[in-house]
């Protein structure tokens, strides 16, 4: 029996040593602060590290984390200006400074901020309408850190930042504002549509513009080189016909030729003989004439025996034609000049067409 007591008083004080060991024995982590009591009252705030207590007396009273902390609050329905109530989600960001302030100055500091958050973002959407709302997020989370950080500090408490996480206005506003921003899509793309069949069309005239420029310069050089040739082409068949002579019996003959032509064509009901038959039918009888007169005689009065000799003399001597000499001119100079008319009767048109607006 003896034995048993012994064994039972010694388990006894085995678990008093123990238990006074552990409240002797405090490991604080690192970024953690141990408030203690002695006795009721504050005594000391523990930092990281290995701290001893005396049993009974020293008591924890709180274990303050000395990290940065997010907290998330539920979505709070908050009234614009303009009377309309949209509910906005906050988060805080905050971190102790003062342990012992964090438990004595409050007795939860977590719920008093965010009753002082919902109060302040009453206060600062109060004075703004939805608009300013929705698109100045800046300065509202700047006016709640504001009136957080000062309201905070004597808790012990810094708030590093505060955030709006959503702002949703009621579901018909949400409606209206989407079919606005639809409006101001197709408005926005109308524009830009507008915009681009004007550039299209300012290149199509353009294009027209260059390809009739192109085109008037190209027909300006056929016509001069067609005129060039032309007169080159008349100057060589009348030297042609000065140096060959033809006298009045060969052009009555071709005359002769010629009125078959002229009388052919269905359209050809009615022509008119010329006055010139008559002495072109003459000068042909009198070429028969003078060949029957050459029968008799080569000195006959009819005969043209001077005819050769008179050929000869025009052939040696120097003919004039009666014609200026035609000088090609260069077509690229000749294109330059089309040019420069072209863009000085541009000139004039764009001036009298200023000229007509001013008036």
């Amino acid at each position: 029996m003896d034995n048993v007591v012994t064994l039972i008083v010694l388990v006894l004080v085995v678990l008093f040593v123990v238990t006074i060991v552990i409240r002797t024995i405090r490991i604080v982590p690192q970024a953690t602060a141990v408030i203690v009591e002695r006795l009721g009252r504050y005594s000391r705030t523990l930092d990281a590290g290995l701290h001893f207590l005396v049993p009974f007396i020293d008591k924890v009273r709180a274990n303050v984390d000395l990290r940065e902390q997010v907290v998330s609050f539920p979505p709070q329905p908050v009234i614009t200006s303009d009377n309309l109530v949209v509910s906005i989600d906050t988060v805080i960001y905050y971190q102790p400074t003062d342990p012992k302030s964090a438990t004595y100055e409050i007795a939860n500091y977590i719920q008093g901020i965010e009753q002082l958050t919902v109060t302040t973002l009453r206060n600062v959407i109060g004075s703004l309408d939805l608009e300013q709302t929705l698109t100045s997020r800046d300065q509202i989370n700047g006016q709640l850190r504001g009136v957080l950080d000062d309201a905070t500090g004597r808790w012990g408490i810094r708030v590093n930042r505060v955030e709006l996480k959503a702002i949703d206005p009621p579901a018909s506003v949400q409606d209206s504002m989407e079919k606005q921003m639809r409006a101001e899509r197709d408005r926005r793309a109308a524009i830009l549509n507008a915009e681009g069949l004007k550039q299209s069309q300012i290149l199509t005239a353009e294009g027209e513009k260059q390809s009739q420029i192109l085109r008037a310069e190209g027909q300006a050089q056929a016509a001069i080189l067609k005129s060039q040739g032309e007169a080159k082409a008349i100057t060589q068949v009348f030297d042609a016909i000065h140096r060959g002579d033809p006298d009045p019996k060969l052009l009555a003959y071709q005359y002769l030729q010629t009125l078959p032509q002229i009388a052919r064509g269905d359209a050809n009901k009615v022509w008119i003989v010329p006055s010139e038959l008559n002495d072109a039918l003459k000068g042909f009888g009198s070429m028969f004439s003078a060949h029957g007169g050459a029968d008799g005689g080569a000195g006959g009065a009819g005969g043209d025996g001077d005819a050769p000799r008179r050929r000869a003399d025009r052939e040696d001597a120097p003919h004039d034609t009666g014609l200026p000499d035609v000088v090609l001119e260069d077509p690229a100079e000749a294109l330059k000049r089309a040019r420069e008319e072209a863009a000085g009767a541009t000139r004039d048109a764009e001036g009298a067409t200023r000229l007509g607006k001013d008036e």
